[in-house]
């Protein structure tokens, strides 16, 4: 294998390994925000924006994994 396939493979692999975490996350976020809502629904508003900090911190890391993967796209 010639550097460009091995570059493109460790990107593609970065980025898949790397966005499998955060979207189960966001699936685990949204499934308890869900069922929160469902058990107290005065509390939606508190959940809510809870869920949507917990949904971001997880999905910096997918971003995290992007930027990995086009580092070593472009730059290795």
């Amino acid at each position: 294998m010639d550097k460009d396939a091995v570059r493109f493979l460790a990107a593609a692999l970065a980025i898949a390994i790397g966005s499998i975490g955060p979207a189960l996350g966001i699936g685990l976020i949204g499934r308890a925000g869900a069922e929160a809502t469902g058990r107290n629904p005065e509390a939606a508003t508190s959940i809510l924006t809870n869920m949507i900090l917990a949904i971001a911190f997880a999905e910096a890391v997918a971003i995290y994994a992007l930027v990995v993967s086009l580092i070593l796209i472009f730059v290795a």
